[in-house]
């Protein structure tokens, strides 16, 4: 029985190893069907108020376009992510071309500007909560969570999973994506202060930053000894022998705090990303440490976690960039000088958000491309500067498409004079599936861990049938999404 099970453990660690990846454009695809999910939703919600008030039926069809429209393009349409597409576009326009429902399309009158300054208790803030944030964050958690457990039955493409060393996969862009999302909402404090014009010493930052961390390095040790008291399958290139994704996440915040300094120096978090990024790279091509990290022997706690510690250099390039976006996407008012009428700052973000997709785009294609650039390989395993570029640009389009979705049919949210209304525009403009997975996320995040542990404890993945399979990740992701909206519900915020 026990060199059974010691085979069988070997056999899914060789289902998640030496793998090669697939194409961008292929990821692009099937992560596009997201977005075109939630323009049906999106249609259903501002021509017929289909989710207000917001019923077992609504959670039901919110749950499918949501969620399980992905985890059908990670499994069944895995081949054929544009037939899944055509499936959700063609009730879109369908239902798009119904006479509106009355209530849905009675528009809030217009306060003139000055209205929004009143020294009133429902005044807004300087920082508003963007209904596409919510969107593009509980999206790429709904995805993130699908992946980690489907990824150890047959029936998710093996293409789709982390790569060994060099390549691109749908897995690989999930966990870039999780650290540039964080990224992204660690800008809010840092535009509170300067809207209240004050600075925050380093040291106080530094004992921030080490209590946000904390709860991740105790997760990071849990899961540590919960992995090698239960001899569970893992992948050791991944992160090394007792490292983790939640060690990554820990150890993130307080070197963010201390490369806050360099502001003063370099004039952005972006440009402080890329040269991190280009020195990061230079020292991987100019020494051995690519060498090293690739091929040592595992002799020392520092050469068995070789991979979590040196890719910390790149996943930190990732955060900053997100810090970056949420510089500009997070402001109330992007541009002072694009006027104050709602629809002129909507227009100045969307061309700022295009700007810096292209830009990301491009510079990622002059890393990559053997003709016309540097000819680098990505590689999510040393976090290189080739990934760091592609996470960057990746979700910087996914945000772009959140938003140009959100300017389509919500556009009444940014016309808000007061707290109130802009919050219930905002529930109005947001799925609640999403809003719960973005409220919860970590917790979330660390439920589906806990949860596809158990999944892989019981069930033998990679004996049973598709439809079983089916049945199982769909069961999973009802669970997930009931928990979340549980807990959005109950109004109950769980921090990590």
């Amino acid at each position: 029985m026990a060199s059974n099970a010691t085979s069988y453990k070997q056999m899914k660690e060789d289902f998640v190893s030496n793998l090669s990846g697939g194409s961008v454009s292929e990821i692009n695809y099937i992560t596009a069907v997201g977005p075109i999910a939630f323009v049906l939703w999106s249609i259903l919600q501002s021509r017929q108020s289909f989710f207000k008030p917001y019923k077992p039926l609504s959670f039901l069809v919110d749950f499918l376009l949501n969620v399980v429209a992905v985890l059908l393009a990670l499994t069944l349409y895995a081949n054929a992510p544009f037939l899944l597409s055509g499936l959700i576009l063609a009730p879109a326009i369908f239902v798009y071309a119904l006479p509106p429902n009355p209530v849905a399309s009675r528009k809030r009158p217009r306060l003139p500007p000055n209205a929004q300054n009143a020294k009133s208790p429902g005044a807004l803030s300087v920082l508003s909560t963007k209904p596409f944030l919510t969107t593009y964050r509980g999206s790429m958690l709904v995805i993130t969570c699908l992946a980690i457990l489907a990824v150890d039955f047959r029936i998710f493409p093996r293409r789709f999973a982390k790569v060994e060393t060099w390549g691109t996969s749908l897995m690989d862009v999930g966990v870039g994506s999780f650290v540039f999302s964080a990224g992204v909402v660690a800008a809010r404090p840092v535009l509170k202060e300067r809207a209240e014009g004050r600075t925050t010493p380093l040291f106080q930052r530094l004992v921030y930053s080490m209590r946000h961390s904390l709860p991740l390095l105790v997760l990071g040790v849990i899961r540590l000894i919960s992995v090698k008291g239960l001899d569970y399958a893992e992948h050791v290139t991944e992160y090394g022998v007792h490292w983790n994704f939640f060690f990554t996440l820990g150890f993130l915040p307080p070197f963010v705090a201390l490369f806050q300094s360099a502001l003063k120096v370099v004039p952005s978090y972006a440009a402080l990303a890329i040269l991190l990024g280009v020195i990061y790279q230079v020292v991987l091509e100019t020494t051995s440490l690519k060498a090293f990290i690739l091929t040592a022997p595992r002799t020392d706690l520092f050469s068995m976690n070789r991979e979590g510690i040196c890719s910390l250099f790149g996943y930190l390039a990732i955060f900053l960039a997100g810090q970056d976006t949420g510089m500009f996407v997070l402001p109330r008012s992007i541009n002072p000088r694009s006027g104050t009428s709602s629809g002129s700052q909507r227009t100045t973000l969307l061309l700022t958000m295009g700007f810096w997709t292209a830009a990301w785009s491009a510079m990622y294609f002059f890393a990559t491309h053997f003709s016309y650039g540097a000819g680098l390989d990505v590689s999510r395993r040393l976090a290189n500067l080739p990934y760091v570029l592609w996470i960057a640009a990746f979700n910087s389009s996914q945000l772009l498409a959140c938003c140009a979705i959100e300017s389509a049919f919500f556009p009444s949210f940014y016309n808000a004079a007061d707290a109130k209304t802009e919050q219930e525009a905002y529930e109005t403009a947001t799925s609640r599936v999403l809003r719960s997975f973005n409220r919860n996320g970590l917790f979330i995040f660390l439920i589906a861990n806990l949860l596809t542990g158990l999944v892989n404890m019981t069930v033998p993945t990679l004996d049973v049938t598709p439809s079983v399979t089916m049945g199982i990740l769909v069961g999973y992701a009802a669970v997930l999404t009931t928990l979340a909206v549980a807990l959005d519900t109950w109004n109950i915020s769980i921090k990590l």
